[in-house]
C-alpha cells in the first residue's frame, strides 16, 4: 500500500500579509481644521486691508493738506491785491472809474452793484494803501474761505494827512480749477491785539552750587566769543552732534544776560540771553538760548 510522504502531504502555508493600520479622520475634525484655515486667512486679509486703508487714508489726507496750503497762498494773494485796489482812491471821475474797473476783477456782479456809490466825486478825501496783512484764512464751506485781513491807509483831506488802520473779513469762493471771486463784501472785524500772555520765568536751582555756576558761566563766555564765526570742526570741541549749527556771522560777543542755571540729573540746564554787536549793521543783537551742559573732563553743550 502506497503511503504518502508526510512532508509531501503538508500544506505549505504562505505568510499572512500584514495589514497596515490606517487612522481615519472623522468628518468633524476635518471641518474644524477647515474652519481654522478660513479664520486665519480672514484675519490676515483683514489686517492687510486695514493697513492698506490706513496708508491710503494718510496719503489722501496729505494730498488734501497740500492742496489747502496751495489754495491758501493763492487766496492770500487774491485778497491782498483786491484790498490795494478797494481801499485806494481819489475823488476825480477818472480815478473812481479806474477803481470801479479794478475791483470788478474780484467781486461778483451783485457786489459790484453794491459798491457803485461807495466812492463819489463829492467826498473830500483821497486814500493810499500803505500795507495789507492777511491774518488768517479759514475754510467755511466746501469751496468757500473766510479771510481776515488788516489794511493800513494814509488818508489825505486838504492839507491834512492821517493814518488809519482797520480789520475786515471777506469770503472767497474758489472754483475747482482755482478761479476765485469774492462773495461777501468787506465787513468790519475785531482788530488783532497783542496778547497779555507772559511766560513763567524759571528760577535758579539752589542745588547748582556757586562753583558750578562760575565754571559753567566761564565756559559759556568762551563759547559765545567763538560761536558767531566758528566752523563745524571748531564747534565739535564745544557741542555734541548738531545741537547748535554754525551761523557764520560777523558778530562780536558782548555779554551774557541773566543766565539761570537749573539741575537736570547729571547735567545743568541754562536759560540765557546773549548780546552781540553786529559789525555790519552796528546794532546790538540779543539772542536767547536754552542749553543743556555736561561736564566730563570739560564742559560741553549736549
Amino acid at each position: 500500500m502506497f503511503k504518502k510522504n508526510k512532508k509531501q502531504t503538508e500544506t505549505i502555508k504562505e505568510p499572512k500579509e500584514k495589514k497596515v493600520r490606517t487612522v481615519k479622520v472623522g468628518t468633524h475634525k476635518k471641518t474644524v481644521i477647515a474652519l481654522w484655515v478660513v479664520l486665519i486667512a480672514s484675519v490676515s486679509f483683514g489686517v492687510y486691508k486695514n493697513f492698506t486703508a490706513i496708508d491710503q487714508h494718510t496719503t489722501h489726507e496729505k494730498e488734501i493738506i497740500e492742496l489747502r496750503l496751495q489754495d491758501t497762498n493763492g487766496i492770500e494773494n487774491f485778497v491782498k491785491n483786491f484790498a490795494k485796489s478797494y481801499y485806494s482812491w481819489n475823488n476825480s471821475k477818472e480815478a473812481i472809474e479806474a477803481r470801479t474797473q479794478a475791483i470788478s476783477d474780484y467781486l461778483t456782479k451783485e457786489l459790484q452793484d453794491l459798491n457803485v456809490d461807495t466812492i463819489r466825486t463829492d467826498i473830500p478825501t483821497s486814500s493810499t494803501v500803505t500795507d495789507v496783512i492777511v491774518w488768517s484764512i479759514e475754510q467755511s464751506g466746501t469751496d468757500t474761505f473766510s479771510a481776515t485781513y488788516e489794511v493800513d491807509q494814509q488818508i489825505k483831506e486838504g492839507e491834512q494827512t492821517s493814518n488809519v488802520k482797520a480789520t475786515y473779513i471777506v469770503k472767497v469762493h474758489v472754483d475747482a480749477d482755482g478761479d476765485m471771486v469774492i462773495i461777501q463784501n468787506p465787513t468790519l472785524a475785531p482788530a488783532i491785539e497783542k496778547s497779555d500772555y507772559e511766560p513763567k520765568t524759571p528760577e535758579a536751582d539752589a542745588s547748582v552750587d556757586a562753583d558750578t555756576v562760575n565754571d559753567a558761566t566761564a565756559f559759556l563766555e568762551t563759547f559765545f566769543k567763538l560761536y558767531p564765526t566758528a566752523t563745524e570742526k571748531e564747534l565739535a570741541y564745544y557741542v555734541s552732534g548738531n545741537v547748535l549749527e554754525p551761523i557764520g556771522r560777523d558778530y562780536l560777543y558782548s555779554e551774557l544776560v541773566n543766565p539761570i542755571f537749573t539741575k537736570d540729573g547729571d547735567n545743568v540746564k541754562v536759560k540765557v540771553a546773549v548780546k552781540f554787536l553786529d559789525n555790519q549793521t552796528k546794532a546790538t543783537q540779543v539772542s536767547q538760548y536754552e542749553l543743556v551742559l555736561r561736564k566730563d573732563s570739560n564742559w560741553k553743550i549736549v
